[in-house]
This record gives C-alpha cells, sequence and structure tokens, in this order.
C-alpha cells in the first residue's frame, strides 16, 4: 500500500508540474519553419520599433505606459532597456534629455541603496548584498505593460563602458558601494575575465534579473551593447562566459529566452553561429552586405541601433526597409525624440544630435510593419541577382520571393528630387497584380497585367521621391 500511495503522489505531483508548464506562455522563439524569423505569441513575426534611449527602467522620471503607449499606436513591437548597472553622465554623446541620464537620486538599479552617503551623482551607495526590490517591481511592470501592447523587449544586461566617467558612475565602481570592492581604475578590464571578484558579482546580477523575469514571454535578452570598444579579445571572452551564465542559469526553464549578441557596427561576418545565441544584432547596419554576409547562419538577424547619421528621417526610413527586404528579422531605431518630459515622442531633434526621430517616422516604420505583415515571409528568400534588372541608373533593389508567388521589392535612389524607375522582373506564365505603395504616405498604387507569357516583364514605377516598395502577386 505505502508504494502505491508513493506511485499516485508522484503522479499528482507530475500532473500539477505539467499543467503548470502547459499554462505558461512560450516566449519568442526562433520560427520552427524559416529560422531567419521569430514566432511569437503563436504567430510569425518581424520585429519593427523606435525605441527611446534605453533607461525607461533604471529612470524613476520616466512615464514608461506613456512612452509604451506611442508605441502601440504606431503599431510597433519591440523595445530594448537596458539593466541599469551601466549609466551615463549628463551630456554624454551629445544627446540631450538622454533617458541614461537619470537626475540625482532618481537612478533606480538591482542593488538596494545604503544608509551611507556618498554616491557619486547623488544619494547613498549602493550595497551589493542586497537587492532593491522597487527595481524589480519596475522592470517586470515595464515587460507587463509592453506584454500588454503586444511588445517585445530586448532587455540588455550589460553595456560597453566606453570611458572613465561612465565607469566611476557605475555602482560597481569600488567608491559607489559599500562592499569593499577592488579599486580598478581602468574601464578596459571591467568587462573581462581579470577580477574574479567583479565577475562574480556581474554573474549574480544576471542570473537574479533571468530568474525574476522567468515567466514573461516578451523577452529576449541581449548579453552586452557593443562589446567591442576597448579591448576586443577580453570582451569578447568575457561575453562567451556570460552568455554560459545566462544559459545555465535557464537550463531548468521549461520554457527558456532568446540569447543575443551584438555583434558589430555596421557589417561583420559571423562565420559560425555561436553557442547559445539565437539573434545576432548589427549596430548601424549596412543592409547590402550585412544581411547576406550573414544569411548562412540561418538565425534572425537584426539591425537594433541606428543614429549618427543625421537628425532627418529619410536616411532611418530606407535603413529600415533595406534591412527587413534584404532578409533581416528585426529592425529598431534608436529615437531621440523620446524623453522624461515627452515620453510620447513629442520631443523636436535639434541639429547636432546624434540621431533623428518623430511622429512622423515612426508613421513611417507603420507603412512598413504594414507592409511586412501583407507577406507570407516564412515561405519567402531573399531576391537573388537573376530575377530583377534596374532599369535606371542608381536604383537599388532589396526584395524577398516566395517562389512563383510573390515578388516584394523596395527601391531607393540616391537623388533628392522625385524619379520614375523602370524595372524588369523575371516571372513565370501568368497574371499579376502589382501593387505601389508610397513608403512616405502609405497611399497604394494598384496595377495588373493580365496574360503574361514568361521571362522578363518591364514595369514603370509611379513618381516617388527617395523610396517605394512594389508587390508583385501571381493571380493564375
Amino acid at each position: 500500500m505505502k508504494l502505491i500511495r508513493q506511485f499516485f503522489l508522484l503522479l499528482i505531483v507530475t500532473l500539477i508540474v505539467s499543467c503548470t508548464s502547459a499554462e505558461l506562455p512560450k516566449p519568442i522563439s526562433v520560427h520552427p519553419q524559416n529560422p531567419h524569423y521569430f514566432l511569437f505569441r503563436e504567430k510569425p513575426v518581424v520585429f519593427i520599433g523606435s525605441t527611446e534611449h534605453y533607461g525607461a527602467v533604471m529612470n524613476l522620471d520616466f512615464d514608461y505606459v506613456k512612452y509604451l503607449d506611442e508605441l502601440a499606436a504606431c503599431g510597433l513591437n519591440i523595445t530594448r532597456t537596458f539593466s541599469g548597472v551601466y549609466v551615463e553622465p549628463s551630456g554624454a554623446f551629445g544627446i540631450k534629455k538622454n533617458t541614461m541620464a537619470p537626475a540625482p537620486e532618481r537612478y533606480i538599479t538591482p542593488w538596494a541603496r545604503s544608509s551611507e552617503p556618498g554616491y557619486s551623482n547623488g544619494g547613498n551607495k549602493f550595497d551589493l548584498n542586497k537587492w532593491d526590490e522597487a527595481y524589480f517591481t519596475r522592470l517586470k511592470d515595464f515587460i507587463t505593460e509592453a506584454g500588454k501592447r503586444n511588445v517585445v523587449v530586448e532587455l540588455d544586461l550589460f553595456s560597453c563602458i566606453y570611458d572613465t566617467i561612465q565607469w566611476k558612475l557605475s555602482p560597481l565602481y569600488y567608491s559607489n558601494n559599500i562592499n569593499n570592492m577592488q579599486v580598478i581604475r581602468e574601464w578596459k578590464e571591467v568587462l573581462s575575465l581579470k577580477h574574479p571578484e567583479l565577475l562574480d558579482m556581474q554573474g549574480k546580477m544576471a542570473k537574479k534579473i533571468v530568474n525574476e523575469l522567468k515567466d514573461f514571454d516578451n523577452l529576449y535578452y541581449e548579453i552586452c551593447n557593443e562589446p567591442y570598444f576597448g579591448d576586443t579579445l577580453a570582451l569578447r571572452e568575457w561575453e562567451v562566459y556570460m552568455t554560459g551564465v545566462v544559459a545555465d542559469a535557464e537550463k531548468d526553464f521549461v520554457n527558456k529566452h532568446l540569447i543575443s549578441n551584438n555583434v558589430q557596427n555596421f557589417k561583420k561576418l559571423v562565420p559560425e553561429p555561436r553557442q547559445h545565441v539565437s539573434i545576432y544584432n548589427f549596430h548601424y547596419a549596412e543592409p547590402p552586405v550585412t544581411v547576406p554576409l550573414n544569411y548562412h547562419l540561418k538565425l534572425p538577424l537584426g539591425d537594433n541601433e541606428t543614429g549618427f547619421r543625421g537628425i532627418e528621417g529619410t536616411i532611418y526610413r530606407i535603413e529600415a526597409w533595406r534591412f527587413l527586404l534584404a532578409g533581416g528579422a528585426l529592425f529598431n531605431h534608436l529615437d531621440y525624440s523620446f524623453t522624461t518630459e515627452n515620453e510620447d515622442g513629442s520631443y523636436v531633434v535639434q541639429k547636432g544630435e546624434p540621431g533623428g526621430g518623430s511622429r512622423e517616422l515612426r508613421e513611417q516604420f507603420r507603412i512598413l510593419a504594414g507592409f511586412m505583415g501583407s507577406l507570407n515571409f516564412i515561405n519567402m528568400k531573399p531576391l537573388s541577382d537573376d530575377v530583377v534588372k534596374p532599369g535606371t541608373d542608381g536604383t537599388s533593389v532589396d526584395g524577398l520571393v516566395e517562389d512563383g508567388k510573390v515578388w516584394a521589392l523596395y527601391l531607393s535612389v540616391k537623388d533628392t528630387v522625385s524619379v520614375s524607375s523602370v524595372l524588369e522582373v523575371s516571372l513565370p506564365v501568368g497574371s499579376y497584380n502589382i501593387t505601389w505603395t508610397d513608403t512616405k504616405t502609405g497611399t497604394v498604387t494598384p496595377e495588373s497585367n493580365n496574360g503574361h507569357k514568361g521571362g522578363w516583364l518591364q514595369i514603370k514605377s509611379p513618381e516617388y521621391l527617395r523610396d517605394i516598395a512594389v508587390k508583385i502577386s501571381k493571380t493564375n
């Protein structure tokens, strides 16, 4: 009888665990049919965002609900935020009203403040042996509110330090905490394997965050923002180690979160997939090169930070369209129009600031989102050279093709005056709907071609300024 009771007790526990696991929503994952894209809430998805400067959680003055409302209103579905271990001084990188530069005593981190004054930017020092429950409440609420709006959160656990002034603001800097941390003055050694005590503190923070957030489905982790400034070899060794820490912390989870590595600014070849890494993100990407250079990875590629190309929206709109129509899965603009006083994105970015952002640009990203949503991109692949002949000098063409069914093409030119482009597209025998989309207004211009005999079909675009998209659908 005792063995029978034990058997039934074990059966009941197993059923409870199984039911509980089944109720947990599955986090964003790589799409099983086409691993270049994502699966989120049972739907194939590409991510398009326009994100404030990453201080939504760490800056207590930032109203993230108002911010997330604006993202949702523009049909955007991803945001990026930093954990708070890295913080910036006011004026860093020429950014005005920088959300990552909280006012004195408005900075919140995973670690609680102590009763001892002396933090370098105001308020008490930190106690690295004590977690700040208010921080984790705020972090969870941010992700919850994002999830209500179908927005996915990319949480960057760490960031490159860049310079001594940033390092001296970190809670891990020896004079900013009460824990008698080793005196490390060289910022290039902060993200390395050289200092075991510091490394242990970093690992504990990563594990704590991962365990606190284990039940969220609208979340993935980027290990480190821009781990390629300073001692790149040491940074890469540290990134590999910390990627393993996060993966190990989740090893017993029923549902595991995707892990991203931020590879490089502009472009870089990743020869083969990295252990535990499912997303490969670039900054200021060069779409015609970055995507095809790494498409062999058969995993999602992202352009998750833009900027330093002026304040006008045109360049970022073109970057977004080219990246996604080249086969990328994620585009996230760094939008400086969001501040602690303008969480609705109404701040007017000034000349001399490092990037752009506006409601007008976000509405243009909505048009891109709608275009991508009209495609069965899971069954599409990047355009090959033998499909399109650009007939107008200087016209760049990026595109996705669903064999024999749909051709989605994006045309862009350097001209700053209106042009009309002529293309030749290799199409099989049949009839076609040809739909042009104005990338700035969303205006749609439909055409048709009936009885194409196969081979090259010449099509001419409406007049456009800088860029236009076209979808060619076979009807029979």
